[in-house]
């Protein structure tokens, strides 16, 4: 009976132990579908890039992808979730250099560290910011803004997508090196942004390039200057910061990126950037990328950590020059 009986209770366990090793063994990605959190609403920037790339990422590696908007705080809720998520490369976040970078230098309630909390994968976009002038402004490129600006310190209004955006430090930037003063207004999104330059609530708006090309191609907004190095080829007659003398040298971008939670398989995640790789060289997406100005990523997850590593530097000198903290 007790021989019986060990031998019963040895079976099982080996059924067991053969039945994990071969979970454990499993290839990723299984059966299971992953999900992109995208930490804003849809219909914005960053969930329309999203998208475009959940389809061809679903495709690449034959699996299906659940875009999931968790939109609040500029980011912020979406990407802490994504810290909370199991790390078994099923869950990943889109992130950007809002709650990525610089929320954590202005806000002492955000609780994750993104370097600790979250793995790069892949660097998706970069794109520059548009400055957009509202309609019967008397000013045409960054010269005559400064000027006015001068001539009207603390008067001229400029929207952004809310304190500490890149779209915000880039302005806080551009004030410093020009020696004018103008009035932040912060915004929940680009959509309000847009209605109200275009209403004239506000004299000035900062946009994406995605979001802002389409605007001054169809005339509806004039654009004064792009934050890029050299212009945008999609706006060839709107200016580069650095080519006022003033701003001479000015550069500085927004991104995308895909992240998955801290402790996910390092194979995994290089599986994830080469799959991502593999969709940002495609034709097509590339063409709606450089559509609305804005360039593919490349590289590895070390490429993009040490990508992440300058650009957080550089947010918080300018954080700290302007004293930037979020009431």
């Amino acid at each position: 009976m007790f021989k019986r009986l060990f031998l019963s209770v040895s079976a099982l366990a080996a059924s067991v132990c053969i039945a994990f090793a071969a979970h454990a063994q499993t290839p990723w990605p299984g059966a299971k579908p992953l999900t992109l959190i995208v930490p804003f609403s849809p219909g914005g920037n960053v969930d329309t890039t999203a998208r475009l790339v959940a389809q061809k990422l679903s495709e690449q590696l034959k699996q299906s992808i659940i875009v999931d908007n968790v939109a609040g705080a500029g980011g912020v809720l979406g990407v802490a979730r994504a810290t909370h998520a199991t790390p078994d490369g099923y869950t990943l976040v889109m992130g950007f250099d809002g709650p990525i970078s610089v929320a954590r230098l202005i806000n002492s309630a955000v609780k994750y560290d993104a370097e600790k909390d979250l793995v790069p994968v892949a660097l998706v976009t970069t794109a520059p910011v548009v400055l957009l002038a509202r309609p019967g402004l008397p000013v045409n490129n960054m010269n005559e803004l400064i000027a006015l600006a001068r001539a009207k310190p603390d008067t001229l209004t400029y929207a952004s997508s809310g304190v500490g955006t890149v779209l915000h430090l880039s302005m806080e930037v551009m004030q410093d090196q020009a020696k004018v003063k103008l009035v932040h207004v912060p915004y929940r999104g680009g959509a309000q942004i847009t209605n109200d330059v275009m209403g004239g609530q506000v004299d000035l708006g900062l946009l994406v390039t995605t979001s802002a090309t389409p605007l001054v191609q169809q005339n509806k907004l004039r654009a004064l200057g792009v934050t890029s190095a050299e212009r945008v080829a999609t706006l060839p007659g709107v200016q580069a910061f650095g080519e006022t003398p003033e701003l001479k040298g000015f550069e500085l971008n927004t991104w995308m990126g895909v992240f998955a939670p801290t402790g996910t398989d390092p194979q995994v995640v290089r599986k994830l950037n080469q799959a991502l790789n593999d969709v940002l060289t495609l034709d097509d997406v590339q063409k709606r990328l450089a559509e609305g100005g804005a360039i593919a990523g490349q590289g590895t997850p070390q490429d993009f950590a040490e990508f992440l590593k300058k650009e957080k530097a550089v947010y918080a000198h300018i954080v700290k020059s302007a004293n930037i903290q979020q009431e």
